[in-house]
């Protein structure tokens, strides 16, 4: 019979204890979970509006007569609630622009003469 010899004790290491993982500041970890929560409200936003859009198409697809100051043509009712929308969001997006410009500009004004 073949008799089995006791496990050989491992040999003692020099080694230092692993340190431990750096632990996360309770502030750091809200702000981690405060964006985390916007972006997934961001994309149930998104959802909702895409939802409501298809919606939109879906429901309006007849045809319209569109008055001209000379003549007339027609349209899906769509293309044109989608073209206004469009238009307006463009027009928004300029008129912010040239507001804050010209905001800028006259506040820049303001200093030099204070400064000048």
């Amino acid at each position: 019979m073949s008799q089995s010899q006791p496990p050989e004790p491992s040999p003692q290491s020099n080694e230092a204890p692993a340190p431990a993982p750096p632990v996360e500041p309770r502030s750091e970890r809200f702000g981690r979970h405060v964006h985390r929560a916007r972006l997934y409200g961001r994309t149930v936003a998104f959802v909702v509006l895409l939802v409501i859009l298809v919606v939109l198409i879906s429901v309006n697809t007849r045809g319209v007569k569109l008055s001209w100051a000379f003549g007339s043509t027609k349209a899906s009712l769509v293309w044109i609630i989608l073209a206004s929308t469009l238009i307006g969001w463009l027009l928004g997006i300029t008129t912010a622009t040239l507001f804050r410009r010209s905001t800028r500009r006259s506040s820049d004004r303001v200093r030099a003469s204070r400064d000048g």
